[in-house]
């Protein structure tokens, strides 16, 4: 582990805190009117995924966390767990739903996804961009119906609610960026 100064901390750098680990998210230098520089930074819990608003002095060093990216594939749900494989060793993992977030909305068997791992430990997972997910329950479309034309909620395969066009139906496959929860487009089969 290496400590590193705030005028290195970038936005995605890995820290160590009281013994969790943090990603900067946000971060801006600045400097009061005949006073010490320092640098104000948000920064989101890789464990919890809470997020933390930090001020820090330029002079200040803080450790840098040596965080690990693997493959790894969601195998299954159990209750509140779900379980994960990783594709390297088939070693197999698990995480709580509170830890997961909103990432529950948008995992499926079987799909891959990045995980996060620090000093041996599961801490999280990162999904793709975006997930092509079949639309099981939405209000039928209506002849007419464009895609300027407004939009109704459409529940996906994983239970996650959307909001869509008009035009899509029950069993369209559609894509969604799992940032933002929004609609992309309908794939086409």
């Amino acid at each position: 582990m290496a400590e590193i100064s705030m005028n290195d901390l970038k936005n995605a750098t890995n820290i160590l805190i009281d013994g969790a680990v943090y990603q900067v998210v946000y971060f801006q230098h600045a400097r009061k009117a005949q006073g010490a520089a320092y640098v104000r930074t948000k920064l989101k819990n890789l464990k919890t995924g809470a997020v933390l608003e930090k001020t820090f002095r330029s002079e200040d060093k803080i450790i840098e966390a040596d965080v690990e990216r693997r493959p790894f594939q969601f195998l299954y749900k159990s209750g509140d767990t779900y379980h994960f494989m990783d594709l390297n060793n088939y070693e197999q993992w698990e995480l709580n739903k509170d830890v997961l977030g909103d990432a529950v909305n948008y995992l499926k068997e079987e799909q891959s996804v990045d995980a996060i791992v620090y000093n041996g430990t599961l801490l999280n997972i990162e999904l793709p961009t975006t997930v092509d997910l079949e639309v099981v329950e939405t209000d039928p479309g209506v002849r007419g119906d464009t895609a300027q034309g407004g939009s109704k909620p459409a529940t996906l395969e994983t239970g996650a609610v959307i909001s869509v066009p008009l035009f899509i139906n029950v069993g369209d496959v559609v894509r969604v960026d799992t940032r933002t929860n929004l609609y992309i487009e309908r794939v086409k089969s």
